[in-house]
């Protein structure tokens, strides 16, 4: 412990996982410490699953019907890849894609008026989608290939529309989109939490929308992938990556502080031993002083022996309830996986609904959506608060993750992760650079 390191990371969730990797792929001489025996932090999957019913202190244990322990791998927080999106994309640059199998969600479905539909994703679907009227479907259809054609270097296909002012309320109108169409493009194609993107410029939708379509594209089914045995694989495929760079990993080893001086961190304190560094990456578990609280997350993880109704018998599925649909300011969101990817015992699914916490009763907040998943074995609740760092880390050298929100994606987690590089190195995250930088030290032969 005595040696000096550029970067201590502490924590193994995915979004500290991953800058290891990263960073001992940029020749940093790495640390990384975790006080749990396990990889994942707060996004672990929990295996067998009498860990889970001990963890949530549930005397009884899980009946035989459950089948055997060992195959359950039961994910805290529940998310899927998108196909196309940045998480992907780190993945397959770092080549960590080699230590994991990956299986496509079998749908996206929305909620209209107390149903689940099927989320058109196709212009063939959207004529035979029951969520809008005949002409409705028309004018969607006008807006998807507005959409797919918008280029923001091209003013020719802006169709009279600019993308730094015009905003998104104005698009909608500008097509006579109705509500529940505009319901479910912002909340299960653009995947917003909340309706205030409809006041902001329109671009950032417009390429959200553009994701959704692409990642379609590549797998057919919906733009969703899925770890086999579960998001637990995530955080390990990195951090194996990090050690092939020479990083070092200490699991199961308490953290007593990080030692600053005069306002800047030197290093970290385990067991009495300080290892010196130059700057530090972590959870906000390890940094309680220089955080504050966000708000709260609910989640609740349920045990199936069915697959949710309406949903075409899938064995995946994701369900997004806009907010509007059940007054509220935040959408539900409901993740199902199961045996199928390896997480459960045979016929056994797992479904975890998830909303940012609105009110002093938070199970009653996701109700529309548990009574969607009746009948059900065995929930496990949690409601988790949710930091952000006060200090963005250009003085102390401590450079904080965000806590995982309520989404289903890793968008959120990917603008984390290159928002702290970027603090970290002074440089923009380039996927490009991290693939050549693999490529410089192990030569391309051997990628």
């Amino acid at each position: 412990m005595d040696e000096e390191y550029d970067v201590i990371v502490l924590g193994t969730g995915l979004t500290e996982c991953i800058l290891s990797g990263i960073m001992s792929v940029n020749g940093k001489k790495v640390l990384h410490m975790d006080r749990n025996s396990y990889y994942g932090g707060d996004s672990a999957s929990i295996t067998p699953l009498e860990e889970l019913y001990k963890r949530f202190t549930l005397p009884a244990g899980p009946p035989e019907s459950m089948g055997r322990g060992r195959d359950w791998n039961v994910d805290l927080i529940p998310k899927f890849l998108m196909a196309n999106g940045q998480l992907v994309k780190m993945l397959l640059y770092t080549e960590v894609t080699r230590y994991l199998d990956f299986k496509v969600v079998d749908g996206s479905f929305v909620y209209k008026g107390g149903k689940i539909y099927k989320v058109p994703s196709t212009e063939t679907e959207a004529l035979a989608s029951n969520l809008m009227g005949m002409f409705e479907k028309r004018r969607f259809r006008k807006f998807l290939v507005f959409v797919a054609e918008f280029d923001e270097k091209e003013p020719n296909s802006h169709q009279g529309v600019d993308p730094q002012t015009t905003t998104m309320r104005d698009v909608y109108k500008k097509f006579d989109l109705g509500q529940d169409v505009i319901d479910f493009t912002g909340h299960a194609l653009a995947l917003y939490r909340t309706d205030d993107y409809l006041d902001q410029p329109c671009l950032e939708t417009i390429n959200r929308i553009k994701l959704y379509s692409e990642s379609l594209a590549r797998y057919g089914k919906s733009p969703y992938l899925y770890p086999l045995y579960g998001l637990g694989e995530l955080p390990q495929g990195f951090a194996r990556l990090s050690a092939i760079y020479g990083g070092t990993y200490m699991l199961n080893k308490p953290v007593e502080e990080i030692v600053m001086e005069n306002g800047r961190v030197v290093g970290v304190k385990s067991e009495g031993q300080v290892a010196r560094c130059k700057q530090v990456i972590c959870d906000a578990s390890y940094a309680a002083d220089y955080v504050k609280k966000s708000g709260q997350v609910v989640r609740v993880i349920c045990i199936l022996s069915h697959p949710i109704k309406d949903t075409n018998d899938a064995n995946s599925c994701q369900i997004i309830i806009p907010q509007t649909q059940v007054n509220r300011k935040s959408d539900i969101y409901v993740c199902m996986i199961s045996f199928a990817h390896n997480v459960a015992a045979q016929g056994k699914y797992i479904a975890i609904v998830s909303t940012t916490v609105e009110t002093e009763d938070p199970e009653a907040e996701v109700l529309p959506a548990l009574q969607l998943l009746e009948p059900i074995d065995q929930k496990f609740v949690t409601v988790c608060d949710m930091y952000e760092p006060t200090d963005l880390g250009l003085e102390s050298q401590i450079f904080i993750s965000r806590s995982y929100d309520a989404t289903t994606h890793f968008e959120t987690t990917c603008n984390d992760i290159k928002d702290i590089y970027k603090r970290v190195t002074g440089a923009d995250f380039d996927f490009e650079e991290v693939k050549r930088k693999k490529n410089d030290i192990f030569g391309e032969e051997e990628q």
